[in-house]
C-alpha cells in the first residue's frame, strides 16, 4: 500500500480509538452533559461526526460528498436514547470511512471528488476530513477530561511521565514505524 494511504488509515485509526477510549471512561449521563443550552455534550458531537462520514464517504468518488438525504441540522438535536445507540452510530460512520478508503490506490489520490460542488483532490478530501474529525474528536476528549476530573485516565503520556515515556522510546533501535504502534 502506498505511504499515505497507510499512514492516513492508521491516522484514522487512532483518532477513532480516542474516541473509543473516551467513550470507555464515560457514563450516558456524562456524555449528555452540556454547559448550556448552545453548546454540544459529546453525544451531539459523535452524532455530528458520524453523519459527516455518512455523507462524505458514501459513494464518494462518485457522488458529491454532501447528500440530498443528509440532515446536517439534525445531527445537532440530541437523540440518542443509550449509550450502546451512540457506539453503534459510531461504528457505522467509521466502517463506512474505513470501506471508502481502503480500497483506495495511489492512482486514486489526484482523482477529483466533490464537496458541495467544490472539487478536491481525494488527497485533499482526506485531509480536509482527517483535520474535521481530530478537530471534534479533541472537543470530546477534553469534554471527557474535565467531566472526569482527578478520574480520568490519560489517553496520551501523563503529566509528570515525559521522562519515563522518552527513556523507553530511546532504549529502542531507530526505525521507521508510526507513531501509534506501541498504543
Amino acid at each position: 500500500m502506498n505511504s499515505y494511504l497507510g499512514s492516513i488509515i492508521k491516522q484514522f485509526e487512532y483518532y477513532k480509538s480516542l474516541g473509543d477510549k473516551t467513550f470507555a471512561q464515560l457514563s450516558f449521563e456524562e456524555m449528555q452533559w452540556q454547559s448550556d443550552e448552545d453548546t454540544n455534550n459529546i453525544s451531539i458531537i459523535a452524532k455530528h461526526i458520524v453523519g459527516n462520514m455518512l455523507s462524505r464517504w458514501t459513494n464518494f468518488l462518485n457522488e458529491d460528498g454532501e447528500k440530498e438525504w443528509r440532515n446536517r441540522d439534525d445531527e445537532f438535536i440530541n437523540s440518542y436514547n443509550t449509550k450502546e445507540e451512540i457506539i453503534a452510530s459510531w461504528e457505522s460512520g467509521w466502517s463506512c470511512l474505513f470501506k471508502a478508503i481502503t480500497p483506495l490506490e495511489t492512482v486514486d489520490l489526484e482523482r477529483i471528488i466533490y464537496i458541495r460542488n467544490q472539487g478536491h483532490t481525494v488527497t485533499e478530501a482526506i485531509n480536509r476530513q482527517l483535520a474535521h474529525y481530530s478537530y471534534h474528536i479533541g472537543q470530546m476528549v477534553f469534554l471527557g477530561k474535565l467531566l472526569k476530573g482527578k478520574d480520568w485516565e490519560s489517553l496520551s503520556i501523563p503529566k509528570g511521565d515525559s521522562s519515563k515515556y522518552n527513556t523507553n522510546k530511546f532504549s529502542k533501535e531507530k526505525g521507521r514505524r508510526h507513531f501509534t504502534d506501541d498504543l
